[in-house]
């Protein structure tokens, strides 16, 4: 069994201790140990980084895009490579790996853009002989730490745009599928990265808190679930860094009596079951508005459910491999009997699906609740598992209350062909994005990703213009230069024009 190292100042580098495995979960089988790394370990990529920012914060912008540029044609001769690793230890299939990088990619694009992203402000003559302008600087060391679920995509949301502005990162990907993340990260140093600017470190708790801890460490971003999002969010707030924590989700999809059924059917099935619904933006929840709409999505939903393509991630073809982990597959089986047992309508049933030649993988069917209502806790908890649920309303405003009610708010939509529900909608409801008749409304790599209420802990969302402004300090300076002609005699009151 192999061992996967960390990756510290430009090498790979293995360590004794705790350790632990990394599962093909289409097999159930462990295939690579995965080493976690220790305080000691950590502080090595902080003083490998610490050596390294003078230099890379002082490279100017446009040869820190000159890696960028490169980097990007390495991801893109690289994808098929990256999509079977991604495939290997998540599950998912080959084309879904394959458009998650892809998303990854246009951040990496907007990277190449440094020069123009890091402009400063200026104004001339804002007093007698006084220029006045803004400067945005890089932090220092800053780190991230990285989900299971999207292991290539979520990573590029950080680091690229970190490192173009002039910082130094380090990575803490997640321990269940961590292969693709230090590829892609081997290949930024392939596109020619100084030693010591990015780190990759493998590790869990200890390895997390001693990046809260370090004093070196500016700031920190995150996603993964709520209680570790605000753990972070508390703990780095605590010490003096900026951090920015995207946490759960449990999102909703509202169907009006005047949708495009056959529409919203088609992006239903992906949205829901797609990344076997391991996704924050999936949707769990289908608000139906009125019985008719309920009774028809059901008829439409369940011979599709039912005709799923399941399988092992690697094969072609599919539309959903195994959930990451055994747990995670007991996990979301466990919310299906809590379900039943609360009284919902269980029509489609996915437990016990087992795939010929792979009966020990992390396998579940897709599954459908029909009935269910916000008391319940497969509506209240994200599942991330292949479930959706269909709760049943009367009016548009009930639904928007019902959402807007919930804990979390970070994405949702709406199926109509009324444009003064739509603007409605996307005016009144308590969610940071909004989709008309788009189900997975995650932003392009311009605009910015996050969510509201307990879906994000921090005043600045992921990437795009949001990300340029979590990992710069803006400096604002005036200058006076005054003729030599003059002289002018001191002021006491505070200057203005």
């Amino acid at each position: 069994m192999s061992v996967i190292p960390h990756l510290i100042n430009g090498e790979l580098v293995t360590e004794n201790g705790r350790a632990v495995d990394v599962f093909n979960p289409s097999t159930g089988q462990a295939i690579h140990k995965l080493p976690l790394a220790s305080q000691a370990t950590i502080q090595k990529a902080i003083d490998a980084a610490k050596a390294a920012f003078p230099a890379w914060r002082n490279t100017p912008p446009a040869k820190r895009a000159q890696v960028m540029f490169r980097f990007k044609q390495l991801l893109e001769q690289n994808e098929a490579r990256i999509s079977q690793l991604i495939s290997e230890e998540h599950g998912k299939t080959l084309e879904d790996a394959a458009g998650e990088l892809k998303r990854g990619i246009e951040n990496v694009e907007f990277a190449c853009a440094a020069p123009e992203i890091l402009k400063g402000e200026y104004s001339r003559n804002v007093g007698p002989n006084i220029d006045a302008w803004s400067d945005f600087q890089p932090l220092g060391i800053v780190a991230g730490i990285t989900p299971f679920n999207f292991p290539a995509m979520v990573p590029l949301w950080m680091y690229p745009l970190a490192i173009v502005c002039g910082n130094c990162f380090i990575l803490k990907p997640s321990e269940r599928d961590p292969s693709s993340t230090l590829l892609i990260a081997q290949l930024l140093l392939e596109a020619g990265l100084p030693k010591g600017v990015m780190s990759v470190v493998h590790g869990d708790k200890t390895a997390v808190d001693a990046l809260i801890e370090a004093p070196e460490v500016k700031a920190l971003s995150f996603v993964g679930s709520t209680p570790i999002a605000e753990y972070i969010y508390a703990e780095g707030t605590k010490r003096g860094k900026r951090v920015q924590a995207l946490g759960g989700a449990k999102n909703h999809a509202v169907l009006m009596p005047d949708a495009d059924l056959d529409n919203a059917v088609s992006a239903l099935m992906g949205a829901a079951y797609g990344s076997c619904g391991e996704r924050c933006m999936a949707i769990s929840v289908a608000v139906c508005v009125g019985d008719q709409v309920a009774d028809a999505l059901v008829a439409k939903l369940v011979p599709q459910i039912k005709a799923l393509k399941i399988g092992a991630g690697t094969s072609c073809g599919l539309d959903m491999g195994p959930l990451v982990t055994g747990q995670a597959r007991d996990k979301v089986s466990g919310y299906v009997d809590d379900g039943v047992a609360a009284g919902a309508t269980l029509v489609v049933d996915g437990r016990g699906f087992s795939v010929a030649g792979h009966e020990e993988g992390f396998f579940l069917g897709g599954c459908l609740f029909d009935h269910v209502t916000p008391e319940m806790r497969i509506y209240k908890e994200e599942i991330f598992g292949p479930v959706l649920c269909i709760v049943r309303v009367n009016s548009l405003e009930e639904a928007m209350q019902l959402i807007n009610d919930h804990e979390y708010g970070n994405g949702t939509c709406i199926f109509t062909r009324d444009g003064e529900a739509a603007r409605l909608f996307c005016d009144e409801i308590e969610v940071g994005m909004v989709g008309v008749n788009v189900p997975l409304p995650v932003p392009v790599a311009y605009h910015s990703f996050g969510g509201w209420k307990r879906s994000l802990f921090g005043d600045l969302h992921a990437y795009g213009p949001d990300g340029v402004r979590f990992y710069t300090r803006r400096k604002a300076i005036t200058q006076r230069w005054p003729q030599r002609a003059s002289h002018e005699a001191s002021q006491f009151a505070f200057p203005s024009l």
